[in-house]
């Protein structure tokens, strides 16, 4: 296989789609200050020790967004060894459940990171679906499963 790009457009979209945009710091459902496109309030945040409900600007929440993409980039490409010679598909899909799940627990995933360096798609998707996170996030779970799925096609 050869290099194949990513399409940041579509994965910003995703994401956006998956994550929602809210334009306030608000309590996620794990109970951290949050805001944007499912940007957790950090220590070095200018939002932090603000309260829920404190509005974000389009501007910072775009910025926020840039940054933790480039990081979740950043942490696939450290996570998995053959990343270069992965479909655009199947990165666009790993790009997603790491800035859902982060490095640490995508890490996790052994059996589906192992089906996907060896290019069986199809059992990809099925180590997805048998998991915490799939229970968790069904739809977007789904979604990627599928996407998973067509890939070999």
């Amino acid at each position: 296989m050869t290099c194949t790009t990513l399409n940041m457009a579509r994965i910003r979209h995703d994401i956006e789609r998956d994550e929602g945009v809210i334009y306030e710091i608000y309590v996620c459902p794990l109970g951290h200050l949050t805001f944007g496109v499912g940007h957790l309030v950090r220590l070095g945040d200018a939002e932090h020790g603000m309260p829920a409900g404190t509005p974000v600007s389009r501007a910072r929440v775009e910025l926020a967004f840039d940054n933790d993409l480039r990081d979740v980039l950043d942490d696939c490409k450290a996570l998995f060894d053959e990343w270069y010679d992965f479909p655009g598909e199947v990165k666009s899909i790993l790009v997603n459940m790491c800035f859902n799940l982060g490095r640490t627990r995508l890490s996790k995933f052994k059996k589906t990171i192992a089906a996907i360096e060896s290019g069986d798609y199809e059992t990809a998707a099925v180590e997805m679906r048998d998991s915490k996170w799939y229970r968790q996030v069904t739809k977007r779970a789904e979604r990627l499963a599928t996407r998973m799925e067509m890939v070999g096609e």
